[in-house]
């Protein structure tokens, strides 16, 4: 049984282990065997290449003599002389908010995606596995799969898989690696404390114990479950993975990147309406807005450990911000910051000898842009990347780690500074809660909708039914063997001897449906938006429509076409749109891949939304016990279908095409988040194809072992009365103890 586990991974390797690769071979590749060399080039990451054929391509390749293999050779150039002065080590943590590992890790993105054909992709790639850092690679080479032409269909491995130290407690990495050293040696009273077990196919399973809070600094902890969801932080990566910031808009593949900026702008808002509803679910209240000049009241400990040992660097309660060391970023944070407010209030800005509108609706495309990416200089080249305009990045520096002023190189990256890790911190909603103050005075500036805005003659909800809403907990085994080194024996083999996997607590919510009947009186396109939002705030107030517009998250929109009549619309919690159901292992990825005779079925099918999708276990917040109160809002208005768009993409029978997209109302004129996105007039607003609905959330209390276990043993075998000698005073029956509760903030009792 064991060695069938361990050639999980070497089965597709060894089936392949005897092609000679050439330019044909790789070229002539189907989409399955792309596939493979794909999961081969990103597994095992941080060892020396395990797969021979991609050693023998990378030491056969020299970039130097091939630079007509590239459509740009300019990029060639660039890249080649960033190499003589040199790159990241192999071996260093990559980050991409310092500006020069940025500018190499575009570089490498440059002559990954400008390769000429696949073969010449396949090739460079194998030269970067083989000499450069390994995050860099991993980076460079994920933003080129997505948005290669050659590419499309390659499923990525989640990022948790091939990186687990970003996911995963260091204190179960650790017992992962004892477990290794010791062969696999067990000791039933540790496993039973710390929750390891070996399964009959001889794979180690560790807990990741929530329970366990000695990091647990503030009430913000609270939020763990889903602040380090590692579905919503993937989301959060193939997000920028699909819209780097730095990138140029000529660069991106995507017919629907015309709102690329607005999207962002959008995606941010959601999120922190998302993290605004798990906030009531446990009774807190507003995102705190950050100010440069007070404390950060609320502080945060990782407990991560990347692989060099580096531990990702405490936050602790009251942390000062303004110190000499970061008081020229500061500065600059609050004159681009200054500069953008006037702008928007003016309704125009001049930058790089351009004047810029920010008057109309489509100028939020402007916005966006300066306020996560940057103008372009009308002089130099459109592939030069400039770090420093990007708003976010100073921000974080401010916050987090100084990137600007620290080492170029050796550096010890805050959470803020991966996107694998953002979402952890409180601070990162703070920080967005700033930026997205942009967004709200430019909306600001634009009317209110009209009742004509908002109207759809003819057409009428009648009715909506909705589920009983039941959220609760349960586990997940995330597969984190590429955390824990390989011996030599294993590189020779491809493959690990032990298989280790980590069980988490996640939130999760049985599945649901929302049924819409809707009268028309004609047969006509339209487009049906759902959203979600509370009803009252954390001390029991109704929240003023106006003020709780922005709360509301995008539950589901999508097209659709009313008949002539009554139309009853069925929308389960599965099909909701771009929603994505638990990401399979890689390692059965691998397997099905082998199998499967249609990968674009298996595309189609089982892996729907894989790289775009919103994890659908998070659609509803956790709610309480008793019921949250929360307001369902469908409205249905006619589709506006924007110019030269192929409307036929969203047809999932055809075969021959592979599109994920991520929001279906981009094919829509209408802004993103419409009809709340704009302040409402609520003499104007309510309209008969409209309609608000009461509902309730509850949660679903269950027992979980993690927690009984630790009640267990430190109940059980500990005294937990927090005791203080005074000499004989021990004794006495009067408490001397004040009971506070150290978790919390002074500010905060």
């Amino acid at each position: 049984m064991k060695a069938i586990v361990c050639l999980v991974f070497g089965l597709a390797a060894m089936a392949a282990g005897h092609v000679v690769y050439n330019d044909q071979t790789i070229v002539n590749l189907d989409i399955k065997e792309r596939q493979i060399f794909i999961l081969k080039l990103l597994n095992h990451i941080m060892e020396p290449v395990v797969y021979k054929e991609i050693e023998d391509i990378g030491k056969d390749f020299k970039i130097e003599t091939n630079v007509d293999l590239y459509t740009r050779q300019d990029v060639v150039k660039v890249f080649v002389n960033n190499l003589k002065f040199g790159f990241l080590p192999r071996g260093e943590i990559f980050t991409i908010h310092v500006d020069r590992q940025l500018k190499e890790v575009v570089t490498m993105f440059h002559m990954l995606y400008y390769a000429k054909d696949f073969a010449t992709f396949i090739k460079t790639a194998c030269w970067m596995r083989l000499y450069l850092n390994e995050g860099m690679f991993v980076y460079a080479l994920t933003v080129a799969v997505r948005h290669r032409e050659d590419c499309k269909g390659i499923i990525l491995p989640p990022p948790y898989e091939i990186y687990p130290y970003y996911f995963v407690r260091a204190d179960v990495i650790q017992k992962a690696y004892l477990l290794k050293m010791k062969k696999g040696l067990l000791d039933t009273k540790l496993c039973d404390f710390y929750g390891i077990k070996k399964t009959d196919k001889d794979i180690y399973i560790i807990d990741e114990n929530v329970y366990d809070r000695r990091v647990y600094l503030n009430d913000e902890d609270r939020l763990r479950y889903f602040t380090e969801d590692i579905d919503l932080n993937t989301y959060y990566y193939y997000f920028h993975i699909d819209y780097p910031f730095w990138m140029k808009d000529d660069v991106m593949t995507n017919k629907l990147m015309f709102r690329r900026w607005e999207l962002t702008l959008y995606m941010y808002q959601q999120i922190l309406a998302r993290y605004y509803l798990e906030r009531l679910s446990n009774g807190l209240g507003d995102i705190p807005t950050l100010s440069w000049h007070k404390t950060i009241r609320k502080g945060y400990w990782p407990w991560l450990m990347l692989h060099n040992g580096v531990q990702l660097p405490v936050r602790l309660n009251n942390y000062v911000m303004t110190d000499n060391k970061n008081i020229g970023v500061l500065n600059l944070v609050q004159n681009y910051e200054k500069i953008i407010n006037e702008a928007i209030i003016k309704g125009y800005i001049e930058i790089n000898g351009l004047r810029l509108e920010l008057t109309k609706t489509e100028d939020i495309e402007m916005l966006g842009k300066l306020i996560y990416g940057t103008v372009d200089k009308l002089n130099i080249t459109k592939y030069q990347v400039d770090a420093y305009r990007y708003l976010l990045i100073l921000m974080k520096s401010v916050v987090g780690l100084n990137t600007i002023n620290t080492d170029k190189y050796f550096v010890v990256p805050s959470v803020l500074d991966s996107y694998q890790t953002a979402l952890r911190d409180p601070v990162f909603y703070q920080l967005q809660k700033r930026l997205c103050y942009f967004l709200i005075l430019f909306k600001l500036r634009l009317p209110s909708y009209t009742h004509e805005d908002l109207s759809f003659p003819g057409v009428k909800i009648d009715n909506i039914v909705v589920d009983k809403l039941v959220t609760y907990f349960d586990d997940y085994l995330m597969d984190m063997t590429n955390a824990v080194t390989l011996t030599q024996d294993e590189i020779k083999k491809t493959t690990s001897d032990m298989i280790f996997y980590v069980r988490k607590r996640r939130l999760n919510h049985q599945p649901f449906k929302v049924v819409v009947d809707i009268q028309s009186d004609k047969a006509v396109d339209c487009v049906v938006r759902m959203f979600l939002g509370p009803k009252v705030d954390n001390v029991g107030r109704v929240i003023d429509l106006n003020v709780n517009r922005l709360n509301f998250v995008e539950l589901d929109s999508f097209l659709y076409k009313l008949n002539t009549g009554k139309n009853t619309i069925v929308r389960n919690s599965i099909d909701m749109h771009n929603v994505v159901r638990d990401r399979i292992m890689t390692r059965d990825l691998w397997k099905k891949i082998d199998t499967v005779t249609d990968m674009r079925d298996l595309l189609i099918k089982d892996l729907r939304n894989y790289q775009t999708g919103f994890p659908i276990r998070l659609l509803l917040p956790k709610g309480h016990v008793g019921g949250m109160q929360m307001v369902l809002y469908v409205i249905v208005t006619p589709l506006k279908l924007v110019d030269n768009v192929d409307i036929t993409m969203f047809d999932t029978t055809r075969k021959d095409l592979v599109v994920d997209f991520r929001s279906t109302v981009l094919l829509d004129k209408m802004p993103l988040g419409f009809p709340l996105d704009r302040p409402i007039d609520l003499t104007k607003f309510f309209t008969t194809n409209m309609k608000f609905l009461d509902i309730f959330i509850y949660h679903k209390v269950q027992v979980c072992d993690m927690k009984t276990r630790w009640d267990r043993y430190v109940l059980r075998n500990y005294n937990l009365v927090d005791k203080t000698v005074f000499g004989n005073y021990m004794d006495m029956d009067v408490d001397i103890n004040m009971k506070v509760d150290r978790n919390v903030n002074v500010y905060d009792m």
